[in-house]
């Protein structure tokens, strides 16, 4: 507006000829008034209202970060999540330079991939099973298309103290409550260290073995569910074994050394045998695709699978199992190589859940957890660990690309019940122990990169149990202690 004009020319000067009276000044008090709160009102309207939007925005942005992602997220909402505050080390899938292939990686994996950080809250992650895997055994339910640009640190359990990201950190005793059974492929032996990598027992000593009787590969080994012997696969030779923990005897056998066969008495590369409480043992026969359930008389009570018919059909027929891991309910999770699925099968043979894993080039012996998730290792180089859950998302990966912690031909990782995971690292003649939270090993036997059988030393460990202090306790057996230097990584 123009201001208000005065029309009484005797106003100018200090001693003009007309004054100005009191209506007058009312009048141009009032105006200026009005000036004003016009002028208040202009601002207002279309001075501060363009800054409210910005405002807006942020907030949906926030939330966007906090908010489940749904099932088929946009691009926006992935960039959002991907913006989150890291609070633990970011997961890595480049390779490092001169390593022999790289891992292919889904595009709605490449984010987790790629080295996400974790979020600062576990209000926006996947929803979990529950503890008990059976509440959610219904259907064979299709894996989601989800959002999984973020990595879950897997959860500690209760007892003993829990060493995920514990600080202080934990001991070694405390990162390794018991012992490590550990299949020595290479030396042919069965070794047992504690976490001050003293070996306390070993299988064959000199006089073990009994006329007529051979130890040779061993692939696995695996305690049996009273702790008094320990089940072995020897891949390579075609054979199954018991060993008699206290005695340090072979108790009982299957197959034929070095013969390769589908017929009754034969095995065509047997991976992961177990034995189940009702005393039958299960084995993943790889080349004859399918899974026997042999009796203590060495004859086939059950079988999943067709001989010889090598599809991905679950349950009726499996594309070359290597795993077949007994689970609590009496079921079972199965691995199969073609096509790096895994299945569960309830205690009557029936499909639960059927997943295909892309992150791995090699599945190997997947093992169930206590929330329900699937925990697997990528035999291959570079090699990398997973934990998925039922519904097919990544949830955590260890896939370290610096030279030195280059996993090489992992087979299997189990974890323990204080949280860390136990791997055995094969081709780098190691078994680890990696803190899931702090994706690092923080524990290990073997020389990286160095054969050998000398205390330790390993020469392809392609299998690794734990054996828990309270078992050891109930068992009453002390061997003698051989010291073995430290292992350097």
């Amino acid at each position: 507006m123009k201001p208000v004009q005065d029309v009484n020319p005797g106003r100018k000067g200090d001693g003009g000829g007309g004054q100005v009276g009191r209506p007058r000044i009312r009048q141009i008090f009032l105006g200026a008034l009005l000036v004003a709160l016009a002028a208040m009102v202009l601002w207002l309207r279309f001075g501060a209202a363009p800054t409210a939007a910005p405002v807006v925005q942020v907030i949906r942005a926030t939330a966007t970060v906090g908010m489940r992602a749904p099932s088929t997220p946009s691009r926006a909402a992935a960039t959002a999540t991907a913006t989150v505050p890291p609070t633990n080390p970011p997961v890595s899938n480049t390779p490092a330079a001169g390593n022999d292939s790289a891992l292919p990686i889904p595009p709605t994996a490449s984010a987790t991939a790629s080295g996400t950080p974790l979020p600062s809250s576990t209000s926006a992650l996947p929803t979990m099973t529950p503890t008990n895997p059976r509440a959610t055994a219904t259907g064979t339910p299709t894996p989601e298309p989800t959002n999984t640009s973020t990595v879950t640190p897997i959860p500690p359990t209760a007892t003993p103290r829990s060493c995920a990201g514990a600080m202080p950190r934990c001991t070694p005793e405390e990162m390794l409550p018991g012992r490590l059974l550990i299949a020595d492929s290479g030396n042919s032996r069965l070794v047992e260290v504690t976490a001050a990598k003293h070996v306390l027992w070993t299988f064959p000593r000199p006089g073990d073995l009994l006329p007529g009787q051979a130890f040779v590969d061993p692939d696995d080994a695996f305690f049996t569910p009273d702790w008094q012997s320990i089940v072995t696969n020897q891949e390579g030779a075609q054979t199954l074994g018991r060993i008699d923990y206290r005695t340090h005897r072979l108790t009982w056998q299957y197959g034929h050394l070095y013969t390769r066969g589908s017929a009754p008495g034969y095995l065509n590369e047997p991976d992961d045998a177990y034995q189940l409480p009702n005393g039958l043992v299960t084995v993943a026969d790889i080349r004859n695709c399918r899974i026997l359930f042999l009796s203590p008389k060495g004859t086939v009570a059950r079988q999943y699978g067709i001989t010889g018919y090598c599809v991905h059909d679950p349950p009726r027929t499996f594309a070359s199992p290597n795993g077949d891991t007994p689970l609590p309910d009496g079921g079972m999770l199965v691995t199969e190589i073609g096509g790096n699925h895994v299945d569960r099968l309830s205690a009557t043979g029936k499909l639960i859940f059927d997943l295909t894993i892309p992150w791995v080039s090699y599945a190997s012996d997947a093992q169930l957890l206590a929330d329900g998730s699937v925990l697997l290792a990528d035999y291959s180089r570079p090699g990398n660990i997973v934990r998925v859950s039922t519904r097919g998302q990544l949830l955590w990966r260890y896939a370290p690309t610096q030279a030195s912690d280059i996993l090489n031909h992992p087979s299997l990782a189990i974890m323990l019940p204080n949280g860390l995971i136990a791997a055995n690292d094969d081709w780098n003649h190691r078994v680890v122990l990696i803190d899931p939270a702090r994706q690092a090993i923080v524990w290990q036997y073997g020389v990286t990169g160095v054969p050998g059988s000398a205390p330790g030393y390993l020469d392809i460990p392609d299998g690794v149990d734990f054996h828990p202090a309270s078992s050891l306790a109930a068992i009453g057996r002390m061997v003698k202690a051989t010291r073995a230097p430290p292992a350097s990584g």
